[in-house]
Parts: C-alpha cells; sequence; structure tokens
C-alpha cells in the first residue's frame, strides 16, 4: 500500500484529502504545516507528499525545497494542492522540485487519478 503525507493547515481540509485517499486504498499521514511534515519526514518514508502552499511555520514551497534537500526525498513525487493558480507560484513550485501544482478545491476522482499517474 502506497503512503502518503498529506500537509495543510486547514482540519477540514486534511479530512477531506485524508477521506479521499484512503477511499482509493492509499495509507495517508497527515500534518499541520511544513515543519510538522518535514519531521514526519524524517522518520518514515512516503510515496507521494501533497502540501498545501500557504500555511504558518513552513510554507509548500518551503518544504518542497527542504524535502528535495534530503535523501529520500530526491524523487519522491511532491504535488502541491493550494488556491494559489498564478503563474508565478506555479513556476515558484516547479524551481523548489514540485512534480505538480493542482488549485482548490480539488476534484477528488482528479486527485487520485494525478497521484496514481505520478506515484511509482
Amino acid at each position: 500500500m502506497h503512503s502518503i503525507l498529506a500537509v495543510d493547515d486547514s482540519a477540514s481540509m486534511r479530512k477531506m484529502v485524508s477521506f479521499t485517499l484512503t477511499g482509493a486504498g492509499f495509507n495517508v499521514v497527515e500534518a499541520v504545516d511544513g515543519q510538522d511534515a518535514f519531521e514526519k519526514a524524517q522518520t518514515q518514508s512516503f510515496d507521494l507528499v501533497l502540501t498545501d502552499q500557504n500555511m504558518p511555520r513552513m510554507d509548500g514551497l518551503g518544504l518542497t525545497k527542504m524535502l528535495r534537500e534530503h535523501p529520500n526525498f530526491k524523487s519522491t513525487p511532491i504535488l502541491i494542492l493550494t488556491t494559489e493558480s498564478s503563474d508565478q507560484m506555479k513556476q515558484a513550485g516547479r524551481a523548489a522540485g514540485a512534480t505538480g501544482w493542482l488549485v482548490k478545491p480539488f476534484d477528488p476522482n482528479r486527485l487520485i487519478e494525478i497521484i496514481q499517474k505520478v506515484i511509482r
């Protein structure tokens, strides 16, 4: 079973993502922000990271950059799921090493489809 780290400072968004992914057969670990996610990434490995962009303590781009520097996460798919849709933000995401950029609100079926496409 593939393991996904779902990072969002919104409890309701974490629940929605968790519910969607668990229903599709994924094991989901939740984190409340980038800092929490990075700490969890030190002790376990994940097949994919799904992160929000705007969060306290550490945002999605900061988390992506830090994970890309970690040997276990060099090639792990990282998807940013956010309300941000500007081209500048998307370019910053790519520059940080994000695999993809999804805009909220998300379509659960589309999210699962994209994850199945990028996960190894």
